[in-house]
């Protein structure tokens, strides 16, 4: 299916105004916070520091794990457009937006790529619809809708999207939001079973295995916070993921570790990346 639309268009028309509850932490805007952005308010910082109090490090230690996730994602986006070819990527449950989006890191490398974003996030949209915007020879679109409906996102993306053709399916920093009653296998199963042979599929995913003790009491703490769900899972479980692809060297492993520059190692003490991360190809 050839996508419908001219390069560069907004697909959708601007959300209508929304009232954000100050006083109520948010789970996007918590992780705003954690990673360093400004899209958050008191009851999100609060949250935030209560959580990562768990940990050894404190905040500073949160924070440097989720930036180290944000570069993970970087680097597969940068990887992607760049050896692998891809201009067409589809962002499952995008976040706020940073100073590095997917499309912005992809249509830098390859103006003409094209870009989905898929949330049903009110505060998301709100912040993706003024920031989100697209080079001219490529393509950026939102998509309203809900990870737990694989098949909404899918068809709507296709007005952009040309799925008989390769895709990256990017799903970072969400899964481990996914309780195991609403199957996360069966939703990332869907998104892969879906797209093109040659597509790859980018996770990143909370983990259990590293410094359990200290994930599994700010997972605790963060389930405490109403309409907070925080699921860190084992290598194995992590692993299912990737049913059907292949995943590129060097697999599954903390995001830090993959395809990272070469650095000095980190000062005796300091907190291992409780994130796993891979990049796999659909075959």
């Amino acid at each position: 299916m050839a996508a419908r639309h001219t390069p560069g268009e907004r697909r959708q028309s601007q959300p209508e105004p929304i009232e954000i509850a100050r006083d109520v932490a948010h789970p996007a805007r918590v992780y705003d916070y954690v990673r360093g952005g400004d899209d958050n308010f008191t009851a999100d910082r609060e949250v935030a520091d209560f959580a990562a109090a768990a940990g050894s490090g404190g905040f500073d230690h949160a924070r440097a794990a989720v930036q180290a996730n944000e570069a993970f994602h970087a680097r597969s986006v940068t990887y992607l457009a760049g050896e692998a070819g891809i201009r067409q990527f589809l962002e499952i449950a995008a976040g706020i937006p940073t100073e590095e989006n997917t499309h912005e890191i992809a249509q830098r490398i390859a103006p003409e790529s094209r870009v989905v974003y898929a949330d049903d996030d009110p505060v998301v949209l709100a912040h993706a619809h003024t920031l989100r915007k697209s080079a001219s020879k490529g393509a950026t679109a939102y998509v309203n809708a809900n990870l737990r409906d694989p098949d909404t996102i899918l068809r709507q993306a296709q007005t952009v999207l040309d799925l008989d053709q390769p895709v990256a399916v990017v799903i970072v920093a969400i899964l481990h939001h996914i309780r195991e009653e609403d199957d996360p296998y069966r939703i990332v199963a869907r998104f892969v079973n879906a797209v093109a042979s040659g597509s790859y599929l980018v996770i990143s995913h909370l983990t259990s295995d590293i410094i359990a003790n200290e994930v599994t009491e700010a997972a605790r703490r963060i389930n405490e916070q109403p309409g907070f769900t925080l699921v860190p899972r084992t290598d194995d479980q992590i692993c299912r993921f990737l049913d059907g692809t292949e995943p590129l060297p060097p697999g599954l492993v903390p995001v830090d570790g993959w395809h990272a520059p070469a650095s000095p190692p980190p000062p005796p003490g300091d907190w291992p990346t409780p994130f796993y991360g891979a990049v796999a190809r659909k075959p």
